[in-house]
């Protein structure tokens, strides 16, 4: 362990037997997340009582987030869902002509602006990887490009000014920040973290401007500040593919993890996804 490294907390399991979690929020006190194999959206509190909020879904779903005015929104494949107040599921946004591929992750920043990313291939199938590229849902419904050529997008954060987007780039191992214009353009990308042999997927940021990632071939989650610095890891017996900062004081990082068998087999049984936690001296900050 680095000097500059702070010792590693104990970690508490909070819920398992999902098959593979992803897309961890901390909302109206509960942690939610989507369980990609079930097709549902759950919710759980600190004692671990899980509840279904959304399930069969039509494709599994790859992230979720809050508007403003409290609707969740969900990324299925192509589709972008809200949940209405009766519980019913619309379309939010018209994404066709955008990319012919699924989208991967989603976040909310303070004006109720919408960030989604894609590969822009068919990793399903095995297509060859190129770079992929960030897009934008306005308040108003348009959709648009605004980021291009970025290594596999996965994880996305936005800190609590509104004014920085990061972006995790698994195949590229680094973090990319982009300016946020009053209007949600994105400029002056730049590499935030480089990550080393780090390889990226959910993240969350801290009030102390640090972001935590999780790491699935590397069976961890690390917080690094900007410039790449690792302040913390957490090792796991699995991968970690997401991670949030919640509980009463958002103190608490809750680490989403699975054995990862690869993308066709990512749904065998036995199930081996969980959400472990563990208490952390840094609160979160920013979105989601």
């Amino acid at each position: 362990m680095s000097s500059k490294e702070a010792a590693a907390p104990a970690l508490e399991p909070l819920v398992s037997d999902l098959m593979i979690g992803e897309s961890p929020r901390w909302h109206a006190g509960r942690l939610w997340l989507a369980d990609w194999g079930m097709r549902q959206i759950i919710a759980v509190d600190a004692d671990g009582r899980s509840e279904v909020v959304v399930e069969d879904l039509p494709s599994f779903p790859f992230s979720l987030d809050w508007l403003p005015d409290g609707h969740l929104v969900i990324i299925c494949e192509r589709t972008l869902l809200r949940r209405e107040g009766d519980g019913s599921l619309v379309a939010h946004a018209e994404l066709v002509g955008i990319s012919d591929y699924g989208w991967n992750e989603i976040v909310v920043d303070g004006r109720g602006n919408i960030y989604l990313n894609n590969c822009d291939f068919d990793a399903m199938a095995g297509e060859a990887p190129k770079p992929g590229f960030i897009g934008l849902v306005t308040p108003g419904g348009q959709a648009r490009r605004v980021g291009d050529g970025v290594i596999f997008p996965n994880g996305m954060a936005i800190t609590a000014d509104n004014s920085t987007l990061i972006v995790a780039e698994s195949y590229g191992k680094r973090l990319t920040a982009y300016d946020i214009a009053d209007d949600g353009r994105l400029s002056n990308r730049r590499v935030w973290a480089d990550l080393g042999d780090g390889v990226p997927d959910g993240i969350c940021c801290d009030a102390k401007g640090a972001v935590w990632y999780a790491d699935v071939p590397h069976k961890r989650c690390v917080r690094v500040s900007e410039g790449g610095t690792v302040l913390q890891t957490i090792h796991l017996d699995r991968g970690c593919f997401a991670c949030m900062l919640g509980g009463p004081a958002r103190r608490t990082l809750h680490i989403v993890a699975a054995e990862w068998r690869g993308l066709t087999n990512m749904f065998d049984e036995p199930r081996t996804g969980q959400v472990v936690t563990a208490e952390v001296e840094v609160p979160a900050a920013g979105w989601p």
